[in-house]
């Protein structure tokens, strides 16, 4: 069940991190407060397809 995610920066919308969930505890789109290297500061980052 655990699948492979990626997490964009909703400032500068780079794709940063990849990661992995489970579907069956988090159906819905993650969102997490983490470091963007482009930007240079703590920013929020969702995840995309």
């Amino acid at each position: 069940m655990r699948v492979k995610i990626t997490l964009a920066c909703t400032e500068c919308k780079r794709r940063n991190y990849v990661s992995k969930k489970n579907k069956k505890n988090d159906p819905d789109r993650i969102e997490m407060m983490k470091h963007c290297r482009f930007c240079n500061k703590h920013t929020l980052h969702k995840e995309t397809k």
